[in-house]
């Protein structure tokens, strides 16, 4: 079977083989949190995506790809509660927005900001600063070789069915103004990967965009 991205806490990764990139996926924790393993094949560096929980699983996820960089993708206690035991494990370079860093329970080694971009291999990450759900929330952006596609991992910003959960008027404006700025000038067969939860892609969700925006979250 090919991958769906549906995953289970206590179940198998799900991984994905692109050209030039392979994307496994894993659910950690009780949150059901998504943690993303992304490896060069060519040169076998990888950077991981969330250290939410669950460090040994982590672990075994990694195997013996040479993480270099541990991305986190925004503050929340849920999203990196087994960083500082990846991070011994690894010796990664930890990368966060700095509006979030104090949040980590580790430094942030290397702070970046809308535009940066972070290397897997020979692979390139863009960095998007998506402001809303948290002041220094990112998604990474993939662009594929052809034949690979577009894809993007939002953290907990964007999932199949609306935008993150944000706790007032003004951060669910600049997370939506984000959203559709940022994020849905992209194609519609861009794939996006949530920080829980089920994939989509932008071309699924768009035509709910103004439904969100009425509903307000």
């Amino acid at each position: 079977m090919g991958y769906t991205g549906d995953v289970e806490v206590g179940g198998p990764a799900d991984v994905r083989q692109l050209p030039g990139l392979t994307i496994s996926k894993l659910a950690v924790s009780e949150m059901a949190n998504n943690a993303y393993l992304l490896r060069d094949p060519e040169t076998g560096e990888a950077l991981l995506i969330d250290a939410a929980a669950e460090p040994e699983a982590l672990r075994a996820l990694i195997g013996d790809a040479a993480v270099h960089t541990v991305v986190t993708t925004h503050g929340h206690w849920d999203h990196h509660r087994a960083l500082p035991q990846v991070v011994e494990a690894t010796g990664a370079v930890t990368v966060a927005h700095p509006a979030d860093a104090d949040e980590l329970p580790v430094p942030v080694q290397r702070p970046v900001v809308h535009g940066d971009t972070i290397r897997v291999g020979a692979q390139t990450l863009e960095v998007i600063h998506l402001r809303g759900h948290t002041p220094g929330s990112i998604a990474l952006l993939w662009r594929g070789p052809e034949g690979a596609g577009t894809h993007l991992f939002t953290g907990d910003s964007l999932f199949p069915g609306g935008p993150g959960r944000t706790t007032n008027p003004t951060d669910f404006t600049s997370l939506m103004d984000d959203l559709e700025a940022r994020i849905f000038s992209l194609p519609d067969d861009t794939w996006f990967y949530p920080g829980h939860g089920n994939d989509s892609t932008l071309g699924t969700e768009r035509p709910a965009l103004p439904e969100w925006h009425a509903r307000g979250w």
